[in-house]
């Protein structure tokens, strides 16, 4: 029986990574070990990052939507309960669009919001 030998299937594995390693500085993107490890470890990070991304936009919407309603004398808080109340259903990446390109049926919905709290 002949022995195998892995030249192939390793030069295939060795350039995968190098590939994925492509702008690393220095030896991370020329050396197949220091670039094995750091693609790991940048891959574990990519992952991380899409799930913190959510995170970091919801944030972010949430904001602009609290900076919008207080404009308009209301808190973020409320200004949700009241569109509850009022069975406005609009996800906070719409609401905080509105509240930065179209202040005025922004104005609008803050005051229907106002309008149900105080009923």
């Amino acid at each position: 029986m002949a022995r195998v030998k892995k030249g192939v299937t390793a030069r295939r594995r060795h350039k995968k990574v190098l590939k994925l390693a492509k702008g690393f500085r220095g030896a991370r993107s020329k050396l197949f070990r220091p670039a094995n490890q750091f693609v790991m470890k940048a891959l574990r990070h990519a992952y991380a990052g899409r799930k913190l991304r959510k995170r970091d936009f919801r944030k972010l919407w949430i904001t602009r939507i609290n900076a919008g309603a207080r404009m308009s004398g209301l808190s973020y808080s409320r200004f949700m309960n009241g569109l509850k109340l009022a069975g406005i259903q609009m996800n906070r990446k719409v609401l905080s669009e509105m509240a930065i390109y179209d202040k005025e049926g922004f104005a609008q919905l803050v005051e229907v919001a106002k309008q149900k709290l105080n009923a």
